[in-house]
């Protein structure tokens, strides 16, 4: 029998295990908390949206072609994937405080390889170093919030999670156009590699432990392989870690299409980026604004629905729109806006009823939840933008297949679980 969504019985807040000294920690109120997991979960954002409005520097100053320029994000996005599979894994086995201390000191080595590098083969390989360590905050920070809350609790410290951390796709591009205008496309990884050391520093203080040694699993490869075989086997999560994908790809193909859509169907410079990224941005914050104030006071099936209400709304509006009117601000990107809004709404809730279906490894489910949702970006930026961004009807038509395909995975999954309510299988 498949796994089932747990009840709406909600459980105490588990209190972290205090580390022995002189590494104890200075414990965190929930938002700071959620401040400090937020800055984690930035690294992402930071390593792809800050250097893109660099790329023709980076062609020029390495004498690359503009594919190989784009191969570095597509790299990045491939490490990213593939290396989510074991951050939950290993904060399962080793403790989530340690995995996360261990990937900063990996990606700052990284960033400072992207910096010193001569060319773009050695841009490539450092750019893999980053997207193997930067994801150690959003899987490892998505464990760590459900092993201390559930229910609305968990549902509303990973809104203020998503809240916080949506700074970081609006503020990188606009820091990346004007650095590489004041300085060059290296100081941008110098300056993400001082947030980096930085943020070493505040998790080595202040990060708790919430996986305690008798709680911890065994990283052995057969263990490994029944727990993945579990989870990826399993229909519900299929649809349920599809939901958070495809709603990230609609979004994704547009930030991976900005280096195109902007100056060549907008007609904008490096330092005008905002003009995407702050509605975009805009549309994440407040959506998970609002599904802060939701949560508790109504089902996450009713609170979905209206997620996929605004994001069907903007995408037909996006449609419609370029299917009889040319390009222009700020007509183009409003629907971002809108798209983003509707799916922060969705995703807290959709994430929670995710890990829930395997409590006892929700690091390995995080793991395999971020693995679907990178690997959805790596492909979106390798091969959909790409082949979408001679138009832009014909990225508005992508965007809005992304968010029927989302729409269908979510009614299919509740269909599945009314049927095994049902019948008991």
């Amino acid at each position: 029998m498949l796994p089932t969504e747990p009840s709406n019985i909600p459980k105490d807040p588990v209190t972290p295990v205090p580390l022995p000294a002189p590494h104890r920690v200075t414990m965190l109120s929930a938002g700071g908390l959620a401040a400090l997991l937020a800055s984690l979960a930035m690294l992402g954002p930071f390593s792809v949206d800050a250097y893109l409005p660099a790329f023709p520097h980076i062609q020029a100053d390495l004498a690359a072609s503009s594919i190989e320029v784009q191969q570095t994000l597509t790299a990045y996005m491939l490490a990213f994937a593939v290396m989510s599979l074991w951050h939950g894994a290993m904060s399962d086995a080793f403790g989530r405080r340690n995995v996360v201390l261990v990937a900063l000191i990996v990606f700052a080595v990284g960033t400072f390889g992207c910096a010193a590098s001569h060319s773009v083969h050695y841009l490539w390989v450092f750019r893999i170093m980053q997207g193997v360590s930067a994801g150690a905050g959003v899987v490892v920070g998505r464990a760590i919030i459900r092993d201390l809350y559930s229910n609305a609790p968990a549902a509303r410290l990973l809104s203020m999670v998503t809240m916080i951390f949506s700074i970081a796709p609006a503020i990188a591009p606009v820091l990346g156009g004007m650095i590489v205008v004041w300085f060059d496309w290296r100081a941008i990884f110098l300056a993400l590699l001082a947030f980096t050391l930085v943020l070493w520093y505040v998790c080595w203080q202040h990060l708790p432990e919430t996986m305690p040694a008798s709680q911890r699993q065994p990283f052995n490869p057969r263990f490994l392989a029944q727990s993945y075989w579990s989870i990826f086997s399993s229909f519900l999560f299929q649809m349920k870690s599809a939901v958070v994908a495809l709603n990230f790809g609609g979004m994704f193909l547009f930030i991976a299409g900005a280096p195109v859509l902007l100056p060549q169907h907008l007609h904008l410079g490096p330092s005008q980026f905002a003009w995407l990224f702050v509605p975009a941005v805009a549309g994440i914050f407040l959506g998970a604004l609002v599904a802060n104030r939701m949560a508790g006071k109504m089902s996450f099936a009713r609170q979905i629905g209206i997620g996929y209400g605004l994001m069907l709304a903007a995408v037909t509006a996006s449609v419609t729109y370029h299917a009889v009117l040319p390009p222009a601000l700020p007509w183009t990107v409003l629907p971002m806006f809108f798209y983003n809004f509707g799916s922060s709404i969705i995703n807290p809730s959709a994430t929670l009823l995710t890990l829930d279906l395997f409590p006892h490894i929700r690091g390995t489910v995080a793991s395999c939840q971020s693995f679907m949702t990178t690997l959805m970006g790596a492909l979106v930026a390798g091969l959909i933008a790409p082949a979408l961004t001679h138009s832009v009807l014909a990225m508005a038509l992508g965007q809005a297949a992304f968010a029927l395909a989302s729409l269908a995975c979510w009614l299919t999954s509740r269909h599945y679980r009314r049927r095994q309510a049902r019948y008991g299988s």
